[in-house]
């Protein structure tokens, strides 16, 4: 399979990250020990997802998010910063590794006390929880979403937002793609299920490897 075209200008993304506050500087530690320590320190959001994240966060005024794929705790710390008075994140990992490096991410912050890291499976931690949440950011594994996006949906606030990464596969989810991964089929299906579901509203963003905002459908 060829690899896939980047989607945007690489450098119109180094303009926009160039024009997007830069991140406290924990986060820009905890990026370069990502980057040293881990082969697939591509999978953190970096500087211009996670400012995006934390807006959508203070936007909604979240005082519950629920984040299902920690890694190294970039993304929950970036949120952290949206987050209404007394707010809290919940952070599912299932790696080990990625859990303790996070946890001590997290500590370096300051954050403990607002985010927690819960290790294991997902879809059964997430059974445990109550709800409801206004924001949902699901960024794991891939082939799993729709099984997150349906256990998760049900604990989704009424004006709660349910954020999606990667849902681009950097093109792969295009029909033109001849050889698309596995990963890029199971977003395939994945996008072809939200857009047409009516529970639900939703728009599939541009912002780095595709951004998908879910929420309640009017009367649902």
């Amino acid at each position: 399979m060829r690899p896939m075209a980047n989607l945007v200008d690489p450098e119109v993304e180094l303009y926009a990250a160039a024009h997007t506050t830069a991140p406290p500087p924990l986060l820009e530690s905890v990026e370069a020990s990502t980057r040293e320590g881990f082969e697939a320190w591509g999978m953190m959001v970096g500087r211009l997802e996670g400012r995006f994240l934390e807006m959508l966060v203070f936007a909604a005024q979240a005082t519950s998010v629920l984040e299902i794929g920690t890694f190294t705790g970039y993304s929950a710390i970036a949120m952290a910063a949206g987050l209404a008075p007394g707010g809290s994140i919940i952070s599912l990992e299932v790696d080990p590794r990625h859990a303790v490096t996070a946890r001590g991410n997290i500590a370096a912050a300051g954050l403990e006390g607002h985010i927690s890291v819960i290790e294991g499976p997902a879809l059964g931690s997430i059974e445990q929880l109550q709800g409801p949440f206004d924001i949902v950011f699901i960024d794991a594994d891939k082939a799993s979403y729709d099984a997150y996006y349906e256990a998760t949906l049900p604990k989704l606030a009424p004006h709660g937002l349910m954020v999606v990464d990667n849902t681009l596969q950097r093109g792969g989810v295009l029909a033109r793609t001849e050889h698309p991964t596995e990963a890029a089929q199971a977003l395939r299906a994945f996008n072809d299920k939200v857009v047409n579901d009516p529970r639900v509203a939703c728009v599939l963003t541009t912002v780095r490897d595709g951004v998908t905002l879910i929420r309640h459908a009017r009367g649902g």
